[in-house]
């Protein structure tokens, strides 16, 4: 028998110590969660990404009272990218929640659906592309989707 340890690195810090690029992407984020459509959770969430050209594209999440046919923002985000800006690479997302009349204390991270997506992208751009999960008290930055999906599931597994 053998064990493997598994290690993430997490940066932690403050809005005030993010550079100007940061805090503008994590204000998108913040703004995009206003326009969510969540008539059932009332849990919105705002993406923003910063793309390669350095257009700031955001999206949030969808609700449908059939519940699976809604969509994270992540996922409305970056399919967004995916089919107006194709050969853009993604270079960072910001991810912000807003519930019950103020952003969460919580830092928001993406959910395992999201995690996946997030990783085709960066496969398929062969980069890495830095989150910022965002809260009220404190911001988590992760280098790559990889950090935050540790042994994942890829094209490599489908040859």
């Amino acid at each position: 028998m053998k064990e493997i340890n598994l290690t993430t690195k997490i940066t932690v810090y403050t809005i005030e110590e993010c550079n100007e690029t940061e805090k503008n992407l994590i204000e998108a984020a913040k703004k995009a969660t206003q326009h969510a459509y969540v008539p059932y959770s009332k849990f919105s969430v705002g993406a923003a990404v910063l793309l390669e050209n350095g257009e700031i594209i955001s999206g949030n999440n969808q609700e449908n009272a059939a519940y699976p046919s809604g969509l994270c923002a992540e996922r409305t985000t970056v399919f967004f990218v995916n089919a107006n800006y194709p050969d853009q690479k993604i270079l960072t997302i910001a991810i912000a929640a807003f519930y019950k009349g103020k952003f969460t204390k919580e830092v928001i991270t993406p959910c395992g659906a999201c995690r996946q997506v997030l990783l085709e992208v960066e496969n398929r751009f062969n980069m890495p592309m830095k989150i910022l999960m965002y809260s009220e008290e404190e911001i988590y930055c992760v280098k790559s989707v990889k950090d935050i999906l540790p042994l994942s599931f890829g094209d490599s597994m489908l040859r």
